[in-house]
């Protein structure tokens, strides 16, 4: 199973969890230390296409993913990163 590291490339607003772009987070089965849960919920189907070996039709790199956080007037942008394992 592959690692996959989220980070945020885009914030606007005022994100109550306090994300802001540059924060990265290693995304596995539990929430991450730190991370809006709703953030975590809406990442985590991603994540798991990711970890697994899949990619997305839409995704130019099929080791990558862009996910926005469910909060439309504050929306944070993560890029999810599949980090393949030996």
């Amino acid at each position: 199973m592959d690692a996959v590291i989220a980070t945020v490339i885009s914030q606007k607003g005022t994100c109550s969890a306090g994300h802001k772009a540059g924060d990265v987070f290693d995304i596995g089965e539990l929430t991450p230390d730190g991370m809006c849960a709703w953030a975590y919920y809406t990442l985590y189907p991603f994540s798991t296409v990711l970890r697994f070996g899949g990619s997305f039709p839409w995704e130019p790199d099929t080791d990558k993913s862009i996910v926005a956080c469910p909060d439309p007037d504050n929306p944070v942008i993560f890029e999810l990163r599949r980090i393949r394992k030996s």
